[in-house]
């Protein structure tokens, strides 16, 4: 089984996702599940799961409509308003849908501190008291608020999308790699090996650049808190989803066991989103 843990929707006339604009490119048009699912059944993938692109409930609300009609959509992972009075009722509210299974909000457009803010926190730890997931869509900048975080919340059930952005064409693995070994020491955070490919259209990119990063992730994590995902469609800019499945198997080792092969590519997306 394979399960593509990171993928996203997006239709432009919906206009909220703000980031989507003509001059990004080649990314700006509809990517539906019609222009996806050729691809899962050609690679054998199984089913996925569609990640929030617009800081809106109204997304969230598109996403879960995709979902109910599409057999290929595992689970959504959408936006909530974590600043707001009303979150734990937003969120009671859209967990009684059985394909909503995290949330994400949009921290790589928000200020490093955001995290920090006191009602952020408050949230952050009723998310942990109810063991919800949470994917954190950081950068770099992002990761010793992280550290702060886990230190307040330790018990906090979250996944690092895209280990963080690290400058992988730099090379430079610290102090990128040493935040990451810290945040991996809390046994409830996992990441996402995923987005490693370059987002800006045709840039160079290959194996060698990107292992240094993927394999210190492996196993500061563990084969037990990785999973694969293909950021599809954006990473369309540098790669087809084929090159991003190829470049995941190629960190896999000849000595892993079968049960740790099925781990990275479907039961621990399956185990942390509590998959049905």
């Amino acid at each position: 089984m394979i399960i593509d843990s990171h993928q996203h929707y997006w239709k432009i006339s919906r206009t909220d996702y703000g980031w989507l604009k003509p001059e990004v490119g080649r990314i700006y048009r509809d990517y539906l599940p019609e222009h996806l699912t050729p691809l899962l059944q050609q690679y054998g993938v199984h089913q996925t799961v569609v990640v929030q692109a617009a800081p809106s409930t109204e997304e969230t609300e598109f996403m879960l409509q995709l979902a109910d009609n599409e057999e290929t959509i595992a689970g959504v992972v959408g936006w909530l308003d974590m600043e707001a009075e009303s979150f734990g009722q937003q969120l009671n509210h859209y967990r009684k849908h059985p394909k909503f299974v995290g949330i994400r909000p949009m921290i790589q457009d928000l200020p490093t501190e955001w995290l920090l803010q006191d009602r952020v926190l408050g949230h952050l730890k009723l998310l942990a008291e109810t063991g919800f997931p949470i994917d954190l869509q950081a950068n770099t900048r992002h990761l010793p608020v992280i550290v702060e975080v886990l230190r307040y919340i330790p018990e906090l059930h979250a996944v690092i999308d895209h280990l963080a952005k690290p400058d992988r064409l730099g090379g430079a693995l610290q102090p990128w790699g040493a935040q990451m070994a810290e945040i991996a020491a809390y046994p409830n955070i996992m990441c996402k090996l995923s987005g490693m490919v370059p987002e800006s259209e045709d840039a160079p990119w290959s194996q060698a650049t990107i292992s240094p990063f993927a394999e210190h992730v492996i196993r500061i994590f563990g084969k037990n808190r990785v999973m694969f995902g293909s950021d599809w469609p954006v990473c369309l800019f540098s790669a087809t989803y084929e090159q991003v499945m190829e470049l995941f198997a190629s960190f896999i080792g000849a000595d892993w066991t079968e049960a740790e092969i099925e781990a990275v590519y479907a039961q621990n997306a399956i185990r942390f989103y509590r998959l049905g």
